[in-house]
């Protein structure tokens, strides 16, 4: 008896620990060490004096960096409004006309993914080619349909920068949400469906009053991850717009300005570790407890099947 105890603790262990290892070296330590060094002024390579909560007040309060992180988190909060209505809005959509086997549907359901395997720099580099203003597929396509007044400068423009990197976000990710929500409409009891058709439920209320009630787990999962990948868009701006976040810091984020504080500095165009360690520990908080509070508010939702 004794025996077996010991051998299933063993077999957890081995199992979990490598894993366990993997976290902490990746990503509980590091938080750690970001905590730590935001207690510090630190510019460039030299660790100076301990200042406590001041690289967080200066976040908050003092410019230019006050102006650039409130800029930051509306870009964000721009990033998760679109990308929760418009992205997850048309993966539902998607989904529902899965589940209902429209035609060529066996093939829809690989041609939808197929983006979302694609590295998210390549599409970043090849869509900042593609929407260049002077020798751009897209801008050369408007020009060739006599649409040549829709063609624009899309990431050289204030107002069209952001939400074209959004648009092409949405293009390369729509296929995760219409498979999390296929993967849960399916989910549903058939006799559920069957026994609301006999009593002659239409399609309408049968998707808005049955369906999307019982598939709430799919909604929790999708927003959580939204909401996690809105807070900490990087790659897809980097790529297409700079680390400058340009124009005028019109497509800036949490993480390209963590980055460009860190490694290049705001105002001194030296690193400054310690403020940008201070804009991590945000980003951190900012995630953790938003997602925490999004898993226990949509669980409350959720209906047992």
């Amino acid at each position: 008896m004794m025996k077996n105890q010991v051998n299933k603790t063993f077999w957890i262990l081995f199992f979990i620990l490598p894993g366990l290892l993997i976290v902490t070296i990746f990503i509980i330590a590091p938080l750690f060490m970001s905590m730590f060094n935001s207690m510090y002024s630190w510019v460039s390579i030299d660790r100076d004096r301990w200042v406590g909560f001041e690289n967080f007040v200066k976040i908050f309060t003092k410019y230019p960096y006050q102006d650039r992180f409130f800029n930051a988190i509306g870009n964000n909060v721009q990033w998760f409004m679109t990308t929760m209505f418009v992205q997850n809005t048309i993966g539902l959509l998607f989904g529902y006309l899965l589940f209902k086997r429209i035609y060529g549907s066996e093939i829809f359901q690989r041609v939808f993914f197929i983006p979302v395997l694609f590295s998210v720099v390549a599409v970043g580099f090849l869509w900042g080619l593609y929407l260049n203003p002077n020798m751009g597929v897209v801008n050369r396509l408007l020009n060739d349909m006599g649409l040549g007044q829709w063609a624009m400068a899309w990431l050289g423009d204030e107002k069209l920068a952001t939400p074209s990197i959004i648009a092409v976000n949405i293009w390369r990710w729509v296929g995760f949400p219409t498979l999390v929500f296929y993967a849960g409409f399916n989910s549903v009891p058939m006799e559920t469906v069957e026994a609301a058709y006999i009593d002659g439920v239409g399609e309408w209320r049968l998707f808005w009053k049955i369906m999307f009630p019982l598939i709430m787990p799919a909604v929790t999962i999708i927003t959580v991850l939204t909401l996690i990948g809105s807070l900490n868009v990087f790659e897809q701006v980097y790529t297409m717009a700079g680390l400058d976040g340009g124009p005028f810091y019109s497509t800036d984020t949490l993480g390209t300005l963590f980055y460009r504080t860190a490694f290049g500095g705001i105002d001194t165009g030296l690193p400054e570790i310690g403020i940008g360690s201070a804009i991590g520990v945000v980003i951190y908080v900012l995630t953790f407890g938003i997602s925490a509070f999004s898993i226990v508010a949509l669980r409350k939702r959720e209906v047992e099947l």
